[in-house]
């Protein structure tokens, strides 16, 4: 949070972010700073780091749930296409809310895209379970197909609204579809804090539970877990939190993949430890990301899903190839 609040083009030192920190809150530490820094960085930095933080935890903890709950580890929110849903709903939502929901200008504009969002990602988790089923698991492949063609959907009814949007409508589903986090403001952290917070807290303490799912749906029921429930309260959950995301930074590839993989790799595969290391280690890696998208070539900014996508998809296929050595060993 540090580097990444202090790096740009105005450079603002560890003990000058104490300094102004503490002078919003009313006390003086007598360390000087000038008021360009003070306004970047209440203003632009802070925001986009701490939305950084939030999306980033929530789409790596997500991720962990999912891959929990299908009990394979290729779950993934954008790549089964939970979040091309969500940001298609978003964009319906930006171009036609007005024209096709008479009380769309009466809810604040950050909720509704969260509703919205909510509401394809939700649709799109329950679609994808009902699919990739198969006398009682999950077949992967049908799972992967099924992202596929939820993705090629969704692809095309946001490239239909797309034509119909104005110019104002359509820079605006630009920035959904390439995943930014350049749009952070502090209405925008308040608009998604109350969905990525009940993502994070709330799965959490579903671990006991998901761990005994990984024994498979029926063993857990003789343990005493109520499936349907875990299944239903998992998937609003995920839902929820995707949907948050992508209504402000639109589709941000991978990171509920990788990051799961690796924190599973390096401590096991218990959800109490699992499910909060990995919203620890999302919410590092996409202000990270986010840090290199902005410096990398100033001025110009990269958008946060190129940078995720570069360094997910080839991570993804290091998983194929190792899963095709194991199916060949076997």
């Amino acid at each position: 949070m540090l580097w990444a609040i202090g790096a740009g083009a105005l450079s603002i030192s560890p003990a000058e972010i104490f300094s102004i920190l503490c002078h919003k809150a009313g006390w003086e530490t007598g360390i000087p700073f000038t008021e360009q820094q003070e306004n970047v960085l209440w203003i632009i930095r802070l925001p986009r780091v701490i939305m950084a933080l939030l999306i980033g935890g929530t789409l790596s903890i997500c991720g962990a749930a999912m891959q929990g709950l299908y009990r394979n580890p290729m779950a993934d929110p954008s790549l089964i296409g939970i979040s091309a849903s969500g940001a298609t709903a978003a964009v319906i939502m930006i171009v036609l809310g007005g024209k096709l929901f008479s009380g769309f200008q009466s809810v604040p504009g950050q909720y509704s895209l969260n509703l919205a969002t909510f509401a394809g990602a939700l649709l799109a988790t329950v679609l994808i379970y009902r699919l990739s089923r198969i006398q009682g698991k999950t077949n992967v492949g049908i799972m992967l197909l099924a992202g596929v063609a939820l993705n090629a959907i969704s692809g095309a009814i946001t490239g239909f609204v797309t034509f119909l949007a104005n110019d104002q409508q359509l820079r605006s589903v630009t920035f959904w579809m390439m995943g930014s986090l350049g749009g952070a403001t502090w209405i925008n952290v308040a608009g998604i804090l109350p969905f990525c917070a009940l993502a994070i807290i709330g799965l959490p303490l579903m671990a006991k539970a998901l761990n005994a799912f990984s024994l498979g749906e029926s063993d857990a029921a003789y343990l005493g877990i109520r499936t349907e429930r875990l299944k239903t309260t998992a998937m609003l959950l995920c839902a929820m939190g995707v949907g948050a995301s992508v209504a402000v930074a639109g589709i941000i590839g991978f990171v509920g993949l990788v990051v799961p993989h690796i924190v599973r790799m390096a401590i096991g595969p218990e959800h109490r430890r699992l499910l909060t290391a990995s919203a620890l280690c999302g919410a590092a890696l996409l202000t990270l990301a986010d840090l290199m998208s902005r410096t990398i070539a100033p001025p110009v900014e990269i958008p946060i899903g190129i940078i995720s996508s570069l360094c997910g998809g080839p991570f993804f296929l290091y998983l194929l190839m190792k899963e095709k050595k194991k199916n060949s060993l076997l």
